[in-house]
């Protein structure tokens, strides 16, 4: 049974499915704990709502080998999931989790990727551009933005006259879909991510 920790900073949405996914049934996974670096975040609610346990930390403490080293150790961790986390990880914790790190990015990748592209953020500069298409990219993590191997993606129509909003609905319906598949597809046993 693997034991996921979930890193987020917003509202929560993809924590939450997740959550939810792997709750029901045998999945060969368990939401162990959430990490959140923003103690205002709706995330920290939502998740200790469903109990799962949750730690608010700062950037100093996400970057500390002795935060979270132990943190993880304690909550036998060994597979982290990205949703929605708005900073970078540190090296430590990339090394040691390497191949077991995964993100959601809400373009198709390598297009409208890097620093500072998430979110809303992605969904006008799909929309400034021009483009007829956005989708997911799921992906394993490493030490650069948005560069791991790319383990699924699902596109979507961006129709004339749509704006950021209508694409990020859009989005998040892939997310909610995808997401927890994916994961379970690469990291657990039997689940695919067509089901």
């Amino acid at each position: 049974m693997r034991r996921i920790a979930i890193f987020a900073s917003g509202r929560g949405s993809n924590a939450v499915n997740i959550i939810k996914f792997f709750s029901c049934g045998d999945r060969g996974a368990a939401v162990a704990l959430v990490v959140c670096n923003n103690p205002k975040a709706e995330v920290t609610e939502r998740c200790r709502s469903l109990g799962v346990h949750v730690e608010v930390l700062s950037r100093a403490d996400i970057n500390s080998p002795d935060v979270m080293c132990p943190l993880l150790e304690r909550h036998e961790v060994d597979l982290i999931v990205l949703a929605g986390f708005l900073q970078m990880l540190p090296p430590f914790l990339t090394g040691r989790f390497a191949g077991n790190i995964v993100n959601i990015h809400p373009s198709l990748l390598p297009r409208f990727g890097g620093k500072g592209m998430y979110g809303r953020h992605v969904h006008e500069a799909v929309v400034a551009a021009g483009e007829s298409e956005t989708g997911i990219t799921v992906h394993l993590v490493n030490d650069k933005y948005d560069d791991g191997r790319i383990l699924f993606q699902a596109s979507v129509a961006v129709a004339p006259g749509d704006t950021a909003a209508d694409v990020e609905h859009k989005v998040h319906l892939l997310e909610k879909t995808h997401f927890p598949r994916v994961i379970a597809a690469t990291f657990c046993r039997g689940e695919s991510s067509e089901s």
